[in-house]
């Protein structure tokens, strides 16, 4: 019983430097890595989803999160969906730049900088727009 006590909290005292050790690693929360980013992602944590999408700029799997996902999902997810027709001036040009803008539905994620390609209701492509 004392080997599986000391077994234990080795483990346990093992993950708490871990994390630390992560923490001071990735302290920003633009960057990707951030374990605050990367809990958020697997849903184990509630990031403020303006900062989310600024973190997934950097983050090479941000597809992940959105395509082959339905609007409901992508709501549930990043709060809310906008119409190009509701952004701002420089997300409406964007749109009108694309090659999206002819027989497809678009939404942006939120007033970030993505838009969202949907079939039916699913992502099927995920766009960037800087500048």
């Amino acid at each position: 019983m004392t080997s599986l006590r000391r077994n234990t909290t080795f483990g346990f005292v093992f993950l708490i430097v871990l994390v630390i050790g992560w923490c001071l690693v990735y302290p920003s929360e633009s960057d990707s890595k951030n374990i605050k980013y990367v809990l958020w992602k697997a849903g184990f944590y509630r990031m403020d989803l303006d900062t989310a999408l600024g973190t997934m700029i950097g983050d090479r799997n941000r597809e992940k999160l959105v395509i082959g996902k339905t609007k409901d999902q992508l709501r549930g997810k990043f709060g809310y969906l906008l119409p190009p027709s509701e952004a701002g001036p420089y997300m409406q040009a964007c749109y009108a730049d694309s090659a999206w803008k002819q027989n497809a539905t678009v939404l942006l994620l939120r007033r970030g900088p993505w838009m969202v390609k949907f079939e039916g209701d699913k992502a099927t492509d995920l766009m960037l727009c800087k500048g």
